[in-house]
This record gives structure tokens, C-alpha cells and sequence, in this order.
């Protein structure tokens, strides 16, 4: 027995586009597709900020290299009574000064890693920003006897791949929403416009304890008591991102550099 399959004209029509359709979305999305996945809610993030209406705002200071600045700047936020701040501390730093490391323990301020080798870490294979993360995190954890969970990369480099390592290695990447500059000693006034002009609330502001920032100890008590008059206060990262939900931004390669 002979079976007859007649398709209507309009159904045959209407068939075809929708598989052209198909074909073309495919295509989209595999061209397209390092630009789509990093936007998935389970993709990691980098965190520049919390969103939130408190006036309140956390200080961060690099640490890659020198002696000379830490402590001078540890004076003033003593002297400013700011009990909570975040310090990034490179472990090869750390290793060299173990007692600067305990000064920043003593005065109760947060600390994360800086990473081991400054590097640009998008530049190395993976295998390679897993050693340089977990290297820096035994060297940090046996020196402070506590494990940091926050990263600020060296450079401020990253791409969705070092992001990625992180997190499975229970890292938060934190970047920064106001830069000082304060590294490229642009004057005291500069550094102190450039901080108290663009911070908002819930704002994660970059600064350098390295010896290259010879002027951020001078430009610190300025920004502090501006920051205050306008009705901030200063948390820890951890702090800050514990009261509400950290506002991470979307990465399609590479993040923002700095020196340190």
C-alpha cells in the first residue's frame, strides 16, 4: 500500500524560515558566545562596588613592595580612629615583612592577598594562576594564621578565565569604583579631588601602602575627614559586602590595570 504526504504551500513556507531562524541563532550564539556567558548569573564576577543607599564605603591599600609608607599610613588611620579597613598584601612582600604584616594584624585591619609574582595573570596559563593564587594563599595563611578569601589581583588584570580559578579556588576578586592614582604621585590635592569627588555609597576605593605612593599619607587624613563631613563611614571589604549584595561587573576580556 503507497502512502501520499501532501504539505500545504503556506506550511512548507512557514517551516523553512522557521529553520533558517534556527540555523542563524545557532550561529549568533556560537560567534558570539565568550560575550553571552559571561553575563549568566553563575558566571564569576569581579566586585568594583555594593549597591547600597548607606553611606558607607570601604578603604583598600595594595602592598607589593618597600617599608617605608605602611606605617606612616597605619598612623593616620589610628589617628583618624578608623577601625576597618582592607589591606592587599602581596605574599612576596610578606614574606620579606612578616613584622609589617603583624602591625596591619595588630591594628585589626582586614587582609586579602595581592597574588604571589606580580604578574599580568591573563597572560598565564591556567595551570600557572593556580599556583600564583595558592602559593600566595599558604605563604599569607601560614604567616597571619588565617586564610584570605579576597584577591586583588596584581595589576588589577584579570579575564574570565583567572576569574573562574579563583572562585573554584573560594576567592572574591575585588576591584575598585574610585581610583586615587595616588602611585603616580599626582599631588596631594589631586589625589585627595580625585577620591572625595568620585566616591558613592557602597564604593570600594583603591589606595597604595607601597613605597611608590610617597604621598598618600599626606593626601589619607584629608580624604578621611571630607568623606566624613559628606556622612560616610568605613567598613572592611568583608564588612561591605556582607551587608549587601556585592554589584559585580560584567567581563568580556580583561579587567582595569594598576601598579601597586
Amino acid at each position: 500500500m503507497n502512502m501520499f504526504y501532501v504539505l500545504n504551500g503556506k506550511k512548507l513556507k512557514k517551516y523553512f524560515f522557521i529553520a533558517v531562524a534556527f540555523v542563524f541563532s545557532i550561529g549568533i550564539i556560537y560567534a558570539e558566545r565568550d560575550n553571552i556567558t559571561v553575563f549568566a548569573p553563575q558566571q564569576p564576577a569581579a566586585i568594583y562596588s555594593v549597591p547600597t543607599d548607606k553611606n558607607v564605603v570601604a578603604l583598600t591599600f595594595d602592598i607589593s613592595w618597600g617599608d617605608k609608607r605602611l606605617e606612616p599610613i597605619l598612623q593616620v588611620l589610628k589617628d583618624k580612629n578608623i577601625k576597618q579597613a582592607t589591606f592587599f598584601l602581596s605574599s612576596v612582600w610578606s614574606q620579606s615583612h612578616p613584622e609589617l604584616v603583624q602591625k596591619i594584624q595588630e591594628a585589626g585591619f582586614e587582609i586579602g592577598s595581592h597574588g604571589h609574582k606580580h604578574d599580568y595573570y591573563s597572560k598565564l596559563e591556567d595551570e600557572e594562576i593556580r599556583k600564583q593564587i595558592t602559593t600566595a594563599h599558604n605563604i599569607l595563611s601560614d604567616i597571619t594564621g588565617k586564610q584570605p578569601n579576597l584577591i586583588r589581583l596584581p595589576n588589577g588584570d584579570f579575564d574570565k578565565r583567572v576569574l573562574r580559578i579563583a572562585e573554584e579556588l573560594n576567592y572574591k576578586v575585588i576591584q575598585w569604583d574610585t581610583d586615587s592614582l595616588d602611585w603616580m604621585r599626582i599631588g596631594t590635592d589631586k589625589i585627595v579631588n580625585r577620591v572625595v569627588t568620585r566616591t558613592h555609597p557602597g564604593d570600594i576605593i583603591l589606595l597604595h601602602a607601597s613605597d611608590s605612593a610617597t604621598q598618600t599619607h599626606e593626601a589619607l587624613p584629608v580624604i578621611i575627614d571630607q568623606l566624613r563631613a559628606k556622612g560616610y563611614e568605613f567598613a572592611s571589604v568583608s564588612e561591605l559586602i556582607a551587608g549587601t549584595v556585592a554589584q559585580g561587573d560584567p567581563v568580556k576580556d580583561k579587567g582595569s590595570a594598576s601598579a601597586s
